[in-house]
C-alpha cells in the first residue's frame, strides 16, 4: 500500500519547521559564539536533599555552542530534504539545543546548579499547571473558564484563612478547594443555566474574587497576624527515589501538593480518554446536540466538569499558600490563571501537554533567576517573555494547529 500522499499546507508546515531549525542554528552562532573563545562554563549538580554526587561538567563554551549549532543545521537540512515522521518533537528537540548553547554562554568563566534551576522551574510550574488542567476539565466540556484567575485568588485566601485560625493544612486545603468550586458552580450557573456571556461571567467572578479577597486582606489578615501565618507542607523525600542524581531532588523530594498535581496529570487523562465519563465530556464539549440525542446529560455534565475545574483553580490557590509563600498577600496569583489558560492553549487541550507547557513557564522563571545571579547583562523582562513567544508561534500553527472543542463557549439550549 502506497503511502499517503501530504497536502501543500503539510509540506509548507515540514518546509517551514525544517527552515526555523536552521534559523535556530544560525541564532546560536550569532548570540552566543561572541565572547566563549577559550573560556569554560561549569554546570553543577547539587542540592541540599543529600542526593548520590554527581560530579561538576566543565567545557569549552566555545565547542559545546558549535556542537548545538551543527546538530540543529543538521536536523534543519534533513527536515528539508527528507523530513521526519515527528517534526514538532524535533522542535522540541531543537529548542532544547538552543537554550543548552544560551546556558553555556551565560556560564562561561562561572557555574550554574542545573539541579536547582530544574528544581525551581518545577515549582514555578506548578501553579500554572493547575490553572491548566482547571481550564481543560472545564472547555473540554464547552464551558470557556476565563474566571481561574479569581478561583485561584479565593482558593488561596481561604487557604491562608482557615490554615490559620485551625492550625491545619488539611483545614486549609479543603477549604481552598471548597471555595474554588463554589466559584466554580456560580461560573456555571450563569454560563449554563442563564446562558451569560461565559467570557464575561469569567471576568465578572475575577473581579469579584479580586475585590473581596482586597478587601478582607487589608481589613483583617494585614493587622492580624495570627490570621495569616498558616502552617505549610513539608517535602516528603521517598525512600530510594530521592536518592538519585538530579531526579532526586526535583521530582522525588517534594510536598504533598506537588505530587498531587503530577498526579491529577495521569489521573485527568486516564479520565478523559479511558472511561465513559470522559467520553461524555468530550461529546459535550464537540456536539452536545448529538450528545443529547444520545441520552447523555449536557447540563449534568458541564455542571460536573465546571464545578470540578474550579476546584482544581482552588487547589492551585493552596499551593501558593501552604506549599509555596506561607501567606496571602493581595493579587499574589499574579496571572496564573491566565497563563495557564496560555499553557492549555499550547498544550492542545491535552494534559500531558499542558504540563509540558506549564514547565517551559516555569522554567522562564528559574531562568530569571539564574541568570540575575549570574550577572548576565540581559534585563529580566526579556526572558519573561519567551514562553509568551513560543506560545504565539504554537497558536500560528507552526507546531501543529491547537484546535479547541468545537461547542466550547457555546451555550446549549434544549430543544
Amino acid at each position: 500500500m502506497e503511502p499517503t500522499s501530504k497536502t501543500p499546507e503539510e509540506i509548507r508546515r515540514a518546509r517551514g519547521l525544517g527552515i526555523a531549525f536552521i534559523v535556530f542554528a544560525l541564532a546560536i552562532l550569532v548570540l552566543f559564539m561572541p565572547g566563549t573563545n577559550a573560556r569554560l562554563s561549569t554546570f553543577v549538580f547539587q542540592s541540599d536533599s543529600g542526593e548520590l554526587p554527581l560530579p561538576a561538567w566543565t567545557f569549552s563554551a566555545s565547542t559545546f555552542v558549535y556542537i548545538t549549532a551543527a546538530i540543529s543545521a543538521f536536523l534543519g537540512a534533513w527536515q528539508l530534504a527528507k523530513g521526519f515522521k515527528n517534526a514538532e518533537a524535533v522542535l522540541g528537540l531543537v529548542v532544547g539545543l538552543f537554550v543548552l548553547a544560551f546556558l553555556a554562554w551565560a556560564a562561561r568563566d562561572k557555574s550554574m546548579n542545573l539541579t536547582g534551576m530544574l528544581k525551581q522551574s518545577l515549582l514555578g510550574g506548578v501553579p500554572i499547571l493547575l490553572a491548566a488542567l482547571s481550564g481543560l476539565m472545564c472547555e473540554r466540556s464547552g464551558v470557556v473558564n476565563i474566571g481561574i484567575e479569581g478561583m485561584m485568588l479565593t482558593g488561596a485566601f481561604f487557604a491562608a484563612l482557615f490554615g490559620s485560625v485551625s492550625g491545619s493544612v488539611w483545614v486549609g486545603l479543603i477549604t481552598a478547594v471548597l471555595s474554588g468550586a463554589l466559584m466554580g458552580a456560580l461560573l456555571a450557573v450563569l454560563a449554563i443555566r442563564y446562558r451569560v456571556d461565559q467570557i464575561v461571567a469569567g471576568t465578572a467572578i475575577n473581579i469579584l474574587a479580586t475585590g473581596l479577597t482586597s478587601y478582607f486582606s487589608s481589613a483583617y489578615l494585614q493587622h492580624n497576624e495570627a490570621l495569616n501565618t498558616p502552617p505549610t507542607f513539608q517535602p516528603i523525600p521517598l525512600p530510594l527515589l530521592s536518592k538519585l542524581p538530579v531526579l532526586g531532588p526535583v521530582l522525588f523530594n517534594q510536598t504533598l501538593l506537588v505530587y498531587l498535581a503530577l498526579i491529577l496529570v495521569v489521573v485527568i487523562h486516564g479520565m478523559l480518554f479511558y472511561t465513559r465519563w470522559g467520553l461524555r465530556s468530550r461529546a459535550v464539549g464537540e456536539h452536545p446536540r448529538a450528545a443529547d440525542t444520545l441520552g447523555v446529560n449536557v447540563f449534568k455534565m458541564r455542571y460536573v466538569n465546571t464545578i470540578l475545574g474550579g476546584a482544581i483553580a482552588g487547589l492551585g490557590g493552596a499551593y501558593l499558600i501552604l506549599s509555596s509563600v506561607g501567606r496571602f498577600d493581595e493579587l499574589m496569583t499574579a496571572g496564573r490563571g491566565f497563563i495557564g489558560l496560555a499553557a492549555m492553549i499550547f498544550g492542545k487541550w491535552m494534559p500531558f501537554g499542558a504540563l509540558g507547557a506549564s514547565l517551559i513557564f516555569g522554567f522562564a522563571n528559574s531562568l530569571q533567576v539564574s541568570l540575575a545571579i549570574l550577572a548576565v547583562p540581559i534585563p529580566s523582562q526579556f526572558l519573561l517573555m519567551a514562553p509568551y513567544l513560543v506560545t504565539m508561534i504554537a497558536l500560528a500553527g507552526v507546531v501543529g494547529r491547537a484546535t479547541a472543542p468545537a461547542a466550547d463557549g457555546v451555550p446549549y439550549t434544549k430543544e
